[in-house]
């Protein structure tokens, strides 16, 4: 297993770097490979995250090209190493120890519904909690990162999302700024750089390397083919802003793993232990959370211990929220509300699902969420202009 590194080694410490450089005052440690100091005299500080981009799949596919020539190091994402969980940790600068968002699909007690926290609506389906009267800023209860610094911000997203409930929620000040290509986000980012000399600070994010690799697999030619077509924009993007006094830092949320033929535990094939469970699985299908019937706990305990040990390693989710999987100080006050009575880390590339009445089912090839190499180290790549 690869924990978080919350000491100085996570996007968590990179995110208090760039706070620090800001003007702010974050509360964790800075990241050991970018001490704040060293990016505070940039006139325009850029952040692009790669939804999916992990360590190793960029040693192997960009080997010799610009992103590769400007990797630093490799830092670890945050648990559950997800884009719902560590995106979150992006735009607030807050460990999920303390941001309360544990996964893809998270309980919130407080409405009494399992939601789907991108997109800000029931898991089920239907309508937005915005629609249905339910504000996300409420919520979820966040002060976004930018309006934690004192300078200018920005957020470059897909055109798709980038009004969405939880970007605008999470924007703060920021001005945002939609794109429809690959190409059009670099354009947009050097738009900005030109568009005045004040100091400012931009994040951008790019999702389609991840949308990619869930359907076809991290190691596809797609998606291979599509992290050389972002190799070759980020050169020609650096080449565009030379001479902008930039600092542009590429990162990821997480990495990957690529399924197998057998590796995905449907909770159908174990009715056992489905009875046990009080709510749906909730999380990730590689750390699933479970919300057990107390007079059932010893039945739940003993099913996964004799029937799938080999696949799962089972965890009390208090102990993991106390040896700090979730990361430092105090928790959130619902944070033990959202991560159930147990938790299960799925071993190799294993990964649990459940489905609701009716639910759309599908099958994701390329995984993440767990605790290994893949999914867990993500690359620091830093370029300065």
């Amino acid at each position: 297993m690869v924990l978080p590194d919350y000491q100085g080694g996570c996007i968590l410490n990179l995110m208090a770097s760039i706070e620090s450089a800001c003007g702010g005052n974050p509360p964790y440690l800075p990241l050991r490979a970018l001490p704040p100091e060293e990016i505070a005299g940039a006139r325009n500080l850029i952040l692009l995250i790669i939804d999916g981009l992990g360590h190793e799949r960029l040693i192997s596919g960009c080997a010799g090209g610009a992103l590769h020539r400007h990797l630093r190091a490799k830092i670890t994402s945050v648990f559950p190493s997800t884009t719902a969980t560590a995106i979150t940790t992006f735009l607030t600068g807050l460990a999920p120890q303390q941001h309360g968002l544990t996964g893809w699909f998270t309980y919130f007690r407080e409405i009494g519904s399992v939601a789907a926290v991108l997109p800000f609506r029931p898991r089920h389906g239907g309508r937005s909690y915005r629609d249905a009267g339910i504000e996300v800023n409420a919520l979820m209860g966040h002060t976004p990162f930018f309006d934690k610094i004192a300078v200018p911000s920005y957020v470059v997203s897909p055109e798709w999302i980038v009004h969405s409930d939880f970007n605008a929620a999470h924007s703060g000040r920021a001005q945002r700024r939609g794109y429809d290509t690959l190409d059009a986000m670099f354009q947009s980012i050097a738009g900005i750089v030109r568009e005045s000399p004040e100091r400012k600070y931009v994040y951008a994010y790019y999702p389609g390397l991840d949308t990619l690799a869930h359907e076809y697999g991290i190691g596809s030619p797609r998606a291979t083919t599509l992290l050389s077509r972002l190799d070759e924009a980020f050169e020609r993007f650096l080449a565009e802003i030379g001479g902008s006094e930039s600092t542009v830092i590429v990162s990821a949320d997480h990495g990957f793993i690529d399924a197998s033929p057998g590796s995905q535990i449907e909770l159908d094939d174990h009715p056992s232990l489905a009875k046990t469970l009080l709510l749906p699985l909730c999380g990730e299908p590689r750390a699933a959370y479970c919300y057990v019937h107390p007079d059932k706990t010893e039945q739940f305990e003993t099913y996964v211990r004799n029937e799938l040990s080999a696949q799962i390693g089972l965890f009390k989710s208090r102990q993991l929220v106390e040896e700090g999987w979730f990361g430092p100080g105090d928790p959130h006050p619902r944070l033990l509300d959202r991560v159930g009575h147990y938790t299960l880390v799925m071993r190799e590339n294993y990964a649990i699902k459940d489905w609701l009445t009716g639910e759309r089912r599908y099958t994701h090839i390329g995984l993440h969420g767990g605790v290994s190499e893949a999914e867990m180290y993500v690359p620091l790549i830093i370029a300065q202009t």
